[in-house]
């Protein structure tokens, strides 16, 4: 089994790699993005609990979040492990995430760190919000989202730096690199789920 988690600043490209080793390593992506769209498409229970907090501009507190988190990672496709990628954010939720994997016996493997300096993010996002039409994506908004994910994530990185199972690659290089990168650096922590 293969429980993975990938983390990076909004433009790093983790989206993308999610894609590419969810697929690779045979194993469920599960993004809180398309868990959201999910929920509040069909509006489940949870997913009316979090319209209301968006509906009024808030963000949507962790605890339904987590809950999302917790039904998703109950279902039966991720009994051969899963590639998290979106939550947790914080340590707050590492923490839910951490009580809701040692109810089930068990842990993350391996944390992989997309990682793009600030500049070449600021570059990149100007660049997609021109091509997608995006007027709020501004320098100014694009600064402030990376401080958020400074003062929020890397707090969160560092415990698992700690643990021992945080793993970085360089978010800049070509992204077939990048792939091949990342196998390697999760093989270096589940040598025994590389198939």
């Amino acid at each position: 089994m293969t429980r993975l988690l990938i983390i990076g600043p909004p433009g790093s490209g983790k989206g993308t790699q999610a894609h590419r080793l969810s697929e690779q390593l045979g194993v469920v992506e599960i993004s809180t993005g398309d868990m959201f769209r999910t929920h509040l498409a069909a509006q489940t229970p949870l997913g009316i609990q979090a319209q209301k907090y968006l509906d009024s501009g808030d963000l949507v507190p962790d605890h339904v979040t987590t809950d999302m988190v917790r039904e998703r990672l109950s279902r039966q496709d991720v009994t051969n492990g899963f590639l998290l990628d979106g939550y947790p954010r914080t340590v707050a939720q590492m923490n839910d995430l951490d009580a809701i994997l040692e109810s089930t016996g068990n842990a993350l493997e391996a944390v992989l760190e997309v990682t793009v300096g600030d500049e070449e993010i600021v570059r990149r996002l100007l660049r997609r919000a021109g091509i997608e039409g995006r007027s709020d994506d501004t320098e100014d908004v694009i600064r402030h989202r990376l401080q958020l994910y400074r003062e929020e994530t890397e707090p969160l990185i560092a415990r698992y730096a700690e643990r021992g199972i945080l793993v970085r690659v360089d978010g800049t290089a070509d992204v077939d690199q990048v792939t091949a990168s990342a196998r390697k650096a999760i093989e270096t922590l589940t040598p025994r789920t590389a198939p």
